[in-house]
């Protein structure tokens, strides 16, 4: 889950200190700087021959590279090279140069003396930008990695369904098979991840509200990392305070998040709100709990209705998992899938309530033993909805220590 960037910068007492911030920011792969525009374009026109794959997510071009001016080489790889988030850095912060950069192509303008957080931010928003162009153009093996993971929301019909538990284990499944996972709880007036897994963290989704621009630092502050490595975005303590995460505040927050994870699950409760029909309506994957019930099954219907009518998710688009069936119940997967219209998981979990109850009364739902029918069943889930590391495919660590070419851009080619 890394964002290559490759530098371009002609001084070298700059091109250290380019490469000196460079390093310090989280979940980046600084390639050594190039030294004019010449080797600029015949390193990405190289790296373009081999495979889309295979050029950076980010080019930083700094006002005095040469010999090509810089705004024209800025111009010359956006043409060249459309799947490229460009940044340009400079001293002159003027409108008219920044309306020059971007009528250039440029993703983002960053001032000089350059500043942690200014570049961190534009180099993340120019990575999203790549990774969406590549999805576009049909490049990108690991589309579910780099600065664009897979985000999975979990909603349910009504309440008490099972939209934590399920949420709680999608992550834990996907952490254990190696991705990194990052998991939101956007039931934002009675959202339990915290109580499921026994945190007590002061920082919720309610204190990035409020922030323009959320860098990697700033969400690194809000997040708590829970001992099974899974990153926990959570609820605000106080109930009222989910009025002020707005459907902007919640769209910033999931690009932030999937931006620094292979994985984003977001519990979205069984009340909509505009912050959680935001996250819906981004989720590659929406995820609707219901359970085999006319009560349940009733609600599950009217809330595929309602995000239609919204315009927040279309019913085929929506995946229905069925929690607590039993063979006995008169309301199977097949005849949900008709009453709702919505695809039902291949999967569903079965009715062994008991196996749950000593871990969630601990707060300890990740000790939930290996050998439960209902982890099983969700654990299986998570494969079924792409969200586990197939077997055989290299861990992040090997991935990074493999061979990445010379300018240590090469990215993993196996399966997902």
């Amino acid at each position: 889950m890394t964002t290559r960037i490759l530098p371009a910068v002609g001084d070298p007492d700059a091109a250290r200190s380019v490469s000196t911030l460079l390093s310090q920011l989280p979940d980046a792969e600084p390639a050594p700087p190039v030294a004019d525009s010449t080797q600029l374009v015949d390193t990405l026109a190289r790296l373009a021959a081999a495979s889309l794959d295979e050029l950076p997510e980010v080019v930083l071009v700094h006002e005095r590279i040469g010999p090509v001016p810089a705004l024209e080489l800025v111009r010359e790889v956006a043409l060249r090279f459309p799947a490229v988030g460009v940044v340009l850095i400079t001293a002159d912060a003027s409108p008219v140069l920044f309306s020059a950069a971007m009528d250039s192509g440029a993703r983002g303008l960053v001032t000089l003396p350059l500043g942690y957080e200014e570049l961190a931010s534009r180099v993340q928003a120019a990575a999203q930008w790549s990774l969406g162009v590549r999805r576009h153009l049909g490049g990108g093996a690991e589309r579910a990695t780099g600065p664009g993971g897979t985000v999975v929301t979990v909603s349910g019909a009504k309440g008490g369904v099972g939209t934590t538990v399920t949420a709680v284990h999608l992550a834990l499944a996907a952490q254990a098979s190696g991705r990194s996972v990052a998991l939101v709880d956007m039931d934002l007036q009675s959202g339990d991840i915290a109580s499921y897994l026994d945190v007590q963290f002061r920082r919720s989704v309610a204190d990035l509200a409020a922030i323009a621009d959320i860098s990697p630092r700033v969400l690194q502050d809000a997040v708590y990392v829970h001992e099974t490595g899974l990153s926990l975005l959570l609820a605000p303590a106080e109930g009222e305070r989910g009025e002020e995460v707005t459907d902007r505040a919640a769209r910033q927050v999931v690009s932030a998040l999937r931006g620094r994870h292979e994985v984003v699950v977001v519990d979205c409760g069984s009340r909509l709100d505009s912050a959680n029909a935001a996250a819906i309506e981004r989720a590659d994957t929406a995820l609707l709990v219901t359970t085999p019930d006319v009560v349940a099954v009733r609600a599950a219907k009217r809330t595929v209705r309602m995000w239609e009518r919204l315009q927040v998710r279309k019913a085929e688009e929506t995946v229905t998992l069925v929690n607590r069936l039993h063979r006995s119940t008169e309301i199977q997967p097949p005849l949900v899938q008709k009453i709702t219209g919505t695809r039902t998981a291949g999967i569903a979990v079965p009715d062994h309530a008991k196996e749950l109850q000593a871990v969630v009364d601990a707060g300890r739902l990740h000790e939930l033993d290996a050998r439960s029918t209902v982890k099983q069943a969700l654990w299986g889930l998570a494969g079924e909805l792409g969200l586990v590391q197939a077997a055989g495919q290299p861990g992040k660590e090997l991935a990074r220590a493999g061979d990445r070419g010379s300018l240590g851009l090469r990215r993993r080619t196996g399966g997902r």
